[in-house]
């Protein structure tokens, strides 16, 4: 299996670099390559789950290989038709490419069962590829809506002078509008991924997971209320100046570690609701095999 990485590595070294660079020159994408990395602590870290016997699976290595093999030749047969994408674009095809081969290579030398022991890790490493530009632009995008909406509830309720049209809001002494990169699009999306493992590490109930990773929606969107709202609080009272005061160029860093506090709220209460359910399914066992009088 690793000469099969290793050959996959070398046959796809320049998007790989290409990758690699990127992530390096962008914010967005700085996570990248912690992905690879937590996908290797996890796979070494669970280990001893693994089946101690491979049994190669080589006709169901077809289904990733042919889809791997499908994505390349399209992407050559729109290049060659003049199509010239996005780097996100070529870089998000390519690496999802990489990932499908290498899961075919994992089946026909390891065995389903093995793929099966590691399918978390092996799934974890999709989020190495980057969005691609149309779905980045829809997220960021709803992100910059639904953080408007918010901050205007809060507004709202705090009995704020406010007139918003669209995603300008006018409060008293001062205007400011809600740019794409207030959408905090980033560090959502490092939210979304402690969330994908935290739900892994510390469920079990695949609805309980679930809801996890779905809770940090509605947290990144309060985040990015509360953040739009306090600037506005310090223009209205400390003056216009404060929208280049820190807290507005360098404060997401802050408002992250903030919107931690409620993800934990939410993990602390799925856990205590999943551990209360297994000691009461365990009451019932224990009650159902007591002998009757």
């Amino acid at each position: 299996m690793v000469a099969v990485a290793a050959a996959l590595i070398i046959l796809f070294a320049r998007p790989i670099g290409d990758l690699a660079r990127l992530s390096f020159s962008s914010d967005l994408y700085s996570y990248i390559p912690m992905v690879p990395l937590i996908s290797v602590f996890l796979i070494w870290t669970g280990r001893r789950a693994l089946p101690s016997g491979f049994i190669p699976a080589p006709r169901l290595a077809l289904i990733p290989l042919s889809t791997g093999l499908l994505f390349l030749a399209s992407y050559g047969w729109a290049r060659s038709g003049g199509w010239k994408p996005e780097l996100s674009d070529y870089l998000a095809l390519m690496t999802v490419s990489l990932i499908l081969l290498l899961a075919s290579g994992c089946l026909f030398v390891l065995g389903k069962a093995t793929l099966r022991a590691i399918a978390f890790p092996a799934a974890f490493l999709f989020l190495a590829a980057p969005i691609p530009s149309q779905l980045h632009a829809w997220i960021e995008q709803f992100l910059q809506h639904a953080s408007a909406d918010t901050a205007h509830l809060l507004f709202w309720m705090s009995g704020t002078a406010v007139f918003r049209q669209g995603l300008v809001f006018q409060l008293p002494g001062f205007i400011f509008e809600v740019a794409p990169e207030c959408s905090g699009i980033h560090s959502t999306l490092v939210l979304f991924i402690i969330g994908l493992l935290a739900a892994h590490l510390f469920l079990r109930t695949p609805w309980r997971r679930a809801l996890l990773v779905v809770a940090v929606i509605p947290v990144a969107l309060f985040r990015n209320g509360v953040r739009i709202f306090t600037i506005g609080q310090l223009c209205v009272h400390f003056g216009p100046d404060m929208i280049d005061s820190y807290i507005h160029r360098h404060g997401g860093p802050i408002f992250f570690v903030l919107s931690l506090v409620p993800f934990y709220i939410c993990l602390a209460i799925l856990q205590k609701s999943e551990s209360r359910r297994a000691a009461d399914g365990g009451t019932r066992d224990a009650s159902s095999a007591e002998p009757s009088p």
